[in-house]
């Protein structure tokens, strides 16, 4: 009988199972709730002096200034954190400096301009969140820039004579639904450009014929919402592939046959928490009248009516917020896709949990935790990147188990201290945090 073969991928998977078995058997040995802490003071040390000074070694990332700002802006705010006055002032007139006289944004001043850093530098200055922040944005350039990168096929070019992916398609529509500026010739398309990128294993790819991504899949189901296309996805085989994602170790993979890495708790943890806020679609795919297991066609026609309702407060809440301008009163139909943010994030979760939400915070937490920033698994080193999606992640687990935005999570749902442990709640649309999310849409809707 021959002997199984040790493949190098097997070698290494080992080794990450062995080294993660023993970070949590020496947890389980030790009193309980002993150095499961978020090392907030030192997280916090850390990101305001990457935001502060960056060594040589970062030069390497120099097309990528936009993106060190989002990350660890982002993370400072999941902790409950903010900068001072002059970091503030300081990065607000260094995105202003990389966003190029057409309105998009480069990797630094003077840098050409690219959908990808676009995204990181509005994330930046919505995070922000001050009427300087916001107003330094070019709407209308960036909307021009936008339908110039927007390609044939229905989907987006990075940049000028860029990539053609699903990652282009998200950057440039959440940036459009967030800013306000969403409309149908940038819609146009799109939806079946991602869906040609659905594989057979269920996950989406970064293009047509490529392999199902963790990363471009997050990006293609958030996009397919923010365009209210959704349904045209085949989200049961989707979830199939997305509950497979979740290894041994807690964490997340973000392919088939990949080794667990701690960036993936948003990637793919958020992939799942959106997919619970689509449980009539899902449901409607599978052929099931309403929750998974019954059969009443009251319930459903209930459910139903509910969820109408909500669409309609919603409609009336933007009207109230800033009500239309003369010769707008017939742009309803663009106003429902603008504002689809915010209707998804208030829908009711109807669906638990598709994976084991306190077995990812675990993992987050005693694997990918270090003092002061986090990484991708044990053995490797912490960065700004992985710091941003550990805790974006965290966000995701712990508030999975809420029935409402803006609700806490119970005790029961944060792993560890729950004084120490709880962050700030995301939308998981845009990976923004949540109140500064309806800060930024009540100042766009009004513009």
């Amino acid at each position: 009988m021959e002997s199984r073969r040790v493949t190098k991928t097997l070698e290494d998977q080992w080794m990450v199972e062995r080294q993660v078995r023993e970070i949590y058997d020496y947890f389980y040995s030790i009193p309980p709730n002993s150095h499961l802490e978020l090392q907030r003071d030192k997280h916090f040390d850390y990101l305001t002096r990457g935001l502060r000074k960056l060594g040589p070694s970062f030069s390497v990332l120099d097309a990528n200034r936009p993106w060190l700002c989002y990350w660890i802006l982002h993370s400072i705010t999941l902790l409950g954190e903010s900068v001072d006055a002059g970091l503030e002032n300081d990065a607000i007139d260094f995105l202003t400096r990389c966003q190029d006289k057409n309105g998009a944004y480069g990797g630094g001043p003077g840098q050409m301009p690219h959908l990808a850093t676009t995204y990181a530098a509005v994330n930046s200055l919505i995070t922000l969140g001050s009427p300087k922040a916001l107003s330094s944005i070019n709407r209308e350039k960036l909307h021009a820039f936008l339908l110039r990168m927007k390609d044939p096929s229905g989907g987006f070019r990075m940049h000028d004579g860029g990539e053609l992916d699903v990652r282009a398609c998200y950057t440039a529509i959440s940036v459009a639904s967030i800013l306000n500026i969403v409309d149908d010739e940038l819609i146009h398309g799109v939806g079946s450009f991602i869906l040609s990128c659905q594989t057979y294993e269920g996950g989406i790819a970064g293009e047509p014929g490529a392999e199902a991504h963790g990363g471009y899949t997050f990006c293609g189901l958030a996009a397919m919402i923010l365009i209210n296309e959704v349904n045209r996805l085949d989200l049961p085989r989707l979830i199939d592939w997305v509950v497979f994602r979740q290894g041994v170790e807690g964490g997340f993979q973000g392919r088939t046959n990949k080794l667990v890495d701690g960036c993936y708790s948003f990637w793919q943890g958020a992939v799942a928490f959106l997919i619970q806020r689509l449980n009539l679609v899902v449901h409607e795919q599978l052929g099931l009248s309403n929750d998974l297991g019954t059969e009443s066609d009251d319930s459903s026609e209930s459910e139903l009516s509910a969820e109408e309702e909500h669409l309609e407060v919603t409609s009336s809440h933007v009207q109230e917020i800033c009500p239309p301008q003369e010769g707008q009163e017939n742009a309803s139909d663009t106003t429902k896709i603008a504002d689809t943010g915010y209707e998804f994030i208030n829908r009711p979760i109807a669906m638990q949990p598709l994976y084991d939400s306190m077995y990812l915070q675990q993992y987050v937490l005693l694997c990918s935790q270090v003092d002061g920033g986090f990484r991708d698994k044990p053995g490797k080193g912490r960065d700004h990147y992985h710091t941003c999606y550990c805790l974006s992640g965290l966000s995701i687990a712990q508030y999975s188990w809420t029935d409402e935005a803006d609700s806490p999570p119970l005790p029961r749902d944060v792993f560890g201290l729950y004084s120490r442990n709880l962050v700030e709640q995301i939308h998981p649309l845009f990976n923004v945090e949540l109140d500064r999310y309806y800060e930024a849409r009540k100042y766009f809707s009004c513009l």
